[in-house]
């Protein structure tokens, strides 16, 4: 398996080999030892997600109170679709910052997102199913979103596809107006977090 680094600070790409045959394909789109190399630590596992969307669907971008946050190991099953993941953490030298990966279903590719990091993603084709490993299970009262159509994210939603948000999506604040708000974790406190993930491995 490769990988690499994203532009935004502890996100990654991961790309499996796959093994076609007469009787179809197999990959393995994470592998530990792989995911140790590049982050430094193991990934924990409390919850898998899984979401089927039509074409223009976007969910996100979501974050997660930090710590405990949480992580994202997410890859498209079936389809094609556009990942996005925002640096929304406080005092980042990357703050608002963002990155695109294109995750389908021909290379099971996967991108990973540390905690505290913003995630969002667009269905590029119908019946678009994707995949997420989460390393906490999903907490209400510490879950977050900011406006993925916030102009001055500037975020790279194809222009030819109409976007379909939940209500939830289209009335979450801008990233300014969360970083008003307090909602945004805070840079140091997530480089703390990940410090101990990996002094405990």
């Amino acid at each position: 398996m490769e990988f690499r680094r994203l532009s935004v600070p502890d996100a990654f790409e991961f790309t499996p080999r796959a093994f076609p045959d007469d009787r179809g394909l197999f990959t393995a789109p994470f592998q530990e030892e792989a995911f140790r190399a590049a982050v430094g630590h193991r990934l924990r596992l409390g919850q898998s997600n899984h979401s089927v969307s039509r074409r223009g669907s976007i969910r996100g971008v979501h974050f997660a109170d930090t710590p405990p946050g949480q992580a994202k190991y997410v890859y498209c099953a079936r389809g094609s679709l556009l990942d996005i993941v925002v640096d929304v953490r406080v005092g980042s030298p990357t703050f608002g910052q963002w990155d695109a990966v294109r995750l389908d279903a021909a290379r099971f590719n996967a991108a990973y997102l540390a905690e505290g990091l913003g995630h969002g993603f667009i269905a590029l084709e119908d019946d678009t199913a994707m995949a997420y490993l989460c390393s906490e299970p999903y907490n209400p009262s510490g879950e977050h979103g900011i406006d993925p159509l916030d102009p001055a994210l500037d975020l790279p939603w194809p222009a030819d596809i109409t976007p379909i948000l939940s209500e939830k999506d289209r009335t979450a604040p801008t990233l300014a107006e969360a970083r008003e708000q307090g909602l945004l974790p805070a840079y140091a406190d997530c480089v703390a977090y990940y410090d101990k993930l990996r002094s405990a491995n």
